[in-house]
């Protein structure tokens, strides 16, 4: 699967095996919007089993103002770049997941040539996205039934999850002053060596002038070394940080939506037993004309609150599998990072023949 950038829209081509599309190899193109549409029509389906969604990348006002005035500079190419791999990876991402895969909505946007234009996606991109789901933990902290929790395993589970999204936004930060510092760093490298070059050409001490020139081609290729370190740590540590922080916050909402599902089992057996309550007095009372009406209140709340069990024993076993299927492959691909990070380093110094601290 690969992604092209092409202006505001993006070139989608694939390649597959499965037999569940019509055609092995097919192309489309997708605007930043489409994608943000996918994600909430399987977020509205899926999330409610307790499913983990991987989210769209976040929204640049500025950065997408200056590729549609058509601005041409680092920061924009930068840009440019920087969403058209998120956005790979947040459809990768998708297509990973066994029960999104067979998804037809996911389907029809792989496959089908023209969709519809999706509206109403401003809450989903970047900030917005973020708030909604720190409001949707805030609704379940906010709950007037607490949960009494009868298995160890989700509560040690959600609090691994809440300190690795600590940890990971702490980590996150960190990289991301070091590419800042890279970027300057590299910035004045630049101007360095440039002054150093225009000293050895009016220099008129021969041995002195070759060694300032030496010196210049010497901070030339630390200028480049500095400058794809500052990529690497970008697109392989700072951009897959930020993914994955994203991503744990996706994985606090599947441990919220079961205590939602079982809030409203809570819920549905207090209002059960209301009516059963309410079918004891009307006994006591010796009102028969109600007593009827009474029996099939307490037997659709006996239905409803049956179907809230089998719903919670549903969303508990699919939380508790797409939690450990997130785990290993959380620990797969930051191994993965952090080993290609090192290869790329030594990659680096290698080819420019310099070693630095």
């Amino acid at each position: 699967m690969a992604l092209l950038h092409a202006s505001l829209s993006l070139s989608l081509s694939l390649q597959t095996t499965l037999p569940m599309f019509l055609n092995k190899t097919f192309s489309v193109r997708r605007r930043f919007s489409d994608f943000l549409g996918l994600y909430e029509k399987i977020s509205a389906k899926h999330s409610l089993l307790g499913c983990i969604i991987p989210p769209p990348p976040q929204k640049s006002v500025v950065g997408m103002t200056k590729v549609k005035v058509g601005k041409e500079d680092s920061s924009s190419a930068e840009f440019v770049e920087k969403r058209r791999a998120a956005l790979e990876r947040y459809l990768q991402r998708v297509v990973a997941h066994p029960s999104l895969l067979q998804d037809p909505d996911v389907r029809e946007f792989l496959e089908r040539d023209e969709l519809p234009r999706a509206v109403n996606t401003q809450a989903l991109s970047g900030p917005g996205l973020l708030k909604m789901i720190n409001r949707a933990s805030d609704a379940v902290n906010k709950m007037t039934i607490k949960m009494n929790e009868s298995d160890n395993w989700f509560e040690s589970k959600l609090q691994e999850v809440e300190n690795e999204e600590q940890l990971l936004r702490r980590l996150h930060a960190a990289v991301d002053s070091l590419v800042n510092h890279r970027k300057e760093l590299c910035i004045n490298t630049a101007v360095f060596s440039k002054i150093v070059a225009m000293l050895g050409s009016v220099e008129e001490n021969s041995a002195l002038s070759r060694a300032l020139s030496q010196l210049a081609e010497v901070e030339d290729k630390m200028e480049q070394l500095h400058q794809q370190q500052a990529f690497s740590d970008f697109f392989i540590l700072a951009e897959l940080l930020a993914d994955y922080v994203r991503l744990l916050g996706a994985v606090r909402c599947c441990f919220e939506q079961r205590m939602k599902v079982w809030q409203r089992l809570q819920e549905a057996q207090s209002t059960l037993q209301k009516k059963r309550e309410a079918e004891a007095k009307l006994l006591w009372a010796n009102k028969p004309e109600k007593l009827q009406q009474a029996k099939d209140d307490i037997n659709e709340w006996e239905s409803k609150v049956s179907q809230y069990e089998r719903d919670f024993e549903r969303v508990t076993c699919t939380v508790r599998k797409e939690v450990l299927r997130f785990e290993v492959r959380f620990v797969d691909v930051v191994y993965r990072c952090i080993l290609v990070e090192m290869q790329h380093r030594t990659s680096l110094v290698q080819q420019n023949h310099i070693w630095t601290l």
